[in-house]
């Protein structure tokens, strides 16, 4: 028992912060956001032991985040969003270095913008792709979508923000939202 509760705390950890970034792009609200991801991480203690049929986790964690935010969505509203491609969904900025962190605040403004100007399923294949690691057939499974629309919206966002950013961010970004995706 004692080697579950560990296996679960770890895996709390090493999900939560993504979770809880995806459950906030969704609805856009920050404790039903925790809400969700909390109700993600008892469902999967209830059936830990099932826990070995699962092929994949991480897209297992995705896949019932999302069906939680629609749930939530559908049980807020009275005419709830049913596409994702009409949806809004939030974009953070997250700073992890130095170098990050000195990036001018032009450069963030330009950066949110053309995040903004992305269609909201462009957006989200990106931040699942760029910010949570995810390959593109994750992406794809999750989001009941092929892998090829995948990589597809992943070259439309890098287009649109290699068109924004100064030349000497433009290999970096390119090199860093490609790579994760790649199988």
């Amino acid at each position: 028992m004692y080697d579950d509760m560990k296996a679960y705390r770890e895996l709390c950890v090493l999900f939560y912060h993504r979770l809880n970034r995806t459950a906030y792009a969704f609805i856009k609200s920050k404790e039903p956001a925790e809400e969700i991801v909390s109700d993600v991480f008892i469902k999967v203690w209830q059936m830990r032991a099932k826990l070995p049929e699962i092929e994949n986790l991480s897209v297992y964690l995705y896949t019932v985040t999302k069906n939680l935010c629609l749930k939530y969505i559908t049980r807020q509203y009275k005419n709830p969003i049913t596409s994702l491609d009409i949806m809004h969904f939030e974009t953070s900025i997250d700073f992890n270095t130095p170098e990050e962190i000195c990036i001018s605040s032009d450069i963030i403004k330009k950066i949110r913008q053309a995040l903004d100007e992305l269609p909201p399923k462009c957006r989200l294949i990106l931040q699942l792709v760029k910010e949570d690691g995810l390959r593109y057939k994750e992406v794809a499974e999750i989001l009941h979508i092929s892998e090829l629309t995948v990589r597809n919206q992943v070259v439309i966002a890098v287009k649109k923000l290699g068109k924004v950013l100064p030349v000497y961010l433009q290999s970096a970004v390119n090199f860093n939202f490609t790579a994760p995706g790649a199988v």
